[in-house]
């Protein structure tokens, strides 16, 4: 059994199989499997448990610890951003970015006449200020998978990558 505290400002309402989590960013929504959890609210927390038979139990006890962290992730997402920093990097060809909708474009990248894309999830949203990339947005899933699909659109094939280094990688700024 996890119990998990709700702050101040965030509302958190559960329905059958799904938990909305509400905030000054935004709103996030999870679904979660309700024949092995028994996910309740009692006043300010939430309690994730278990209602299953002992050949469920192992299965069913992970599910409620990977909850119980995604929920958190949830509240901490609806309060402050999640934010991953990027920075392109180029030898050869001065590449350019721009953000159209629901993807990132990626031109010039070794010279090649063709854009790359690469697909921003959810409502990820990102900043371009020369060479720096901000990737950032309320449901931690989005923010991780559109920088990985930013990583995986400007991979580098057929060529040797130690001397073609161009890309865009993370950043600890």
């Amino acid at each position: 059994m996890a119990d998990i505290d709700i702050p101040k400002g965030i509302s958190v309402e559960i329905k059958q199989d799904r938990i909305i989590v509400s905030g000054s960013l935004g709103k996030n929504e999870r679904l979660f499997n309700n024949a092995i959890l028994n996910v309740k609210k009692e006043g300010e927390k939430i309690s994730v448990g278990t209602d299953t038979s002992k050949r469920l139990q192992k299965k069913a006890s992970s599910a409620a610890i990977a909850l119980a962290k995604e929920i958190k992730n949830d509240i901490d997402g609806v309060s402050k951003h999640f934010e991953i920093n990027m920075e392109s990097t180029f030898a050869h060809f001065p590449m350019t970015l721009e953000a159209k909708g629901d993807s990132l474009i990626i031109k010039n990248m070794l010279g090649e006449r063709a854009a790359r894309t690469a697909h921003i999830v959810g409502d990820t949203k990102i900043e371009i200020k020369d060479k720096k990339v901000r990737v950032y947005g309320i449901k931690l899933d989005d923010v991780t998978q559109t920088a990985a699909n930013i990583r995986i659109a400007v991979k580098i094939r057929n060529k040797d990558n130690r001397v073609f280094q161009d890309g865009v990688y993370y950043s600890l700024e």
